[in-house]
């Protein structure tokens, strides 16, 4: 007999009633014990947890790797930024024992002449030779500037202007004060220069600046907006180079 609202069920169906629910919460499985599936399942979790271990373990070694690969890596680039400086640290000796030896030879009581000007050139010249080897085993590179050639802002630091009565040579280098230098095309350092600027009496008399220079290559002369440096004849900050070259008219 079936309840009310319920199928009926036959006997001869083979269905029987559910399997109850294990004490432990567990769903049994029919045909197997309850024991014998609380073992399973234990040894299951057992495995898991083996597992998990080892995956502990694995990334702890993963990370011990990693500090070691780090650490090497750090001491192979101080290793390398040494072996870089090597280049430098030898100039610098050889200029530090130059120096001295010059140094003692020139302060010696017994000096019978007078230093040589053609040799103390030759060897302050051999020093900057020194200074720019060192700078270039290290990748920096030295450009020099020949007078004669056109002012350019982006690799020349005007430091004083050179009144010029020939329009060729307006806005072009009258004399290299120092070189520069570079690096894989980029400007480090510019090189410091004179720049030659018409001088107030070229323009007629009229004391009226010449605005550019006649050959198109030269800066506005009497605005300052290229040579930016000092007044007068030296180089300073926040300044406009000025000529202090001036015409009363009249």
């Amino acid at each position: 007999m079936s309840r009310d609202g319920e199928p009926p069920v036959s006997e001869d169906s083979g269905a029987g009633p559910e399997p109850a629910p294990a004490g432990n919460g567990a769903v049994a499985v029919p045909g197997v014990p309850d024991a014998v599936f609380r073992a399973e399942m234990k040894d299951a979790l057992a495995g898991l947890t083996a597992r998990l271990d080892r995956e502990h373990e694995r990334a702890a070694h993963r990370e011990a790797v990693i500090d070691r690969l780090h650490e090497e890596n750090q001491r192979l680039r101080r290793g390398e930024l040494q072996a870089m400086l090597e280049p430098v640290r030898a100039a610098l000796y050889r200029l530090h024992d130059q120096a001295r030896r010059e140094s003692g030879r020139l302060a010696a009581p017994g000096l019978a002449e007078p230093p040589d000007p053609e040799q103390t050139a030759l060897l302050l010249a051999a020093v900057a030779d020194d200074v720019a080897d060192a700078l270039a085993r290290l990748g920096v590179e030295r450009f020099t500037v020949e007078p004669g050639a056109p002012y350019d802002a982006a690799r020349h630091r005007p430091v004083a202007v050179t009144p010029v009565d020939d329009p060729l040579r307006d806005g072009t280098v009258t004399a290299v004060q120092s070189d520069g230098f570079e690096q894989s095309g980029k400007v480090l350092r510019k090189a410091a220069v004179s720049v030659g600027r018409l001088d107030g009496t070229a323009d007629g008399g009229d004391g009226k600046a010449v605005a550019a220079g006649s050959n198109g290559t030269g800066p506005a002369a009497g605005t300052g907006s290229d040579l930016g440096g000092g007044t007068g004849r030296d180089s300073g900050a926040g300044g406009t180079v000025n000529t202090g070259q001036t015409t009363n008219s009249g």
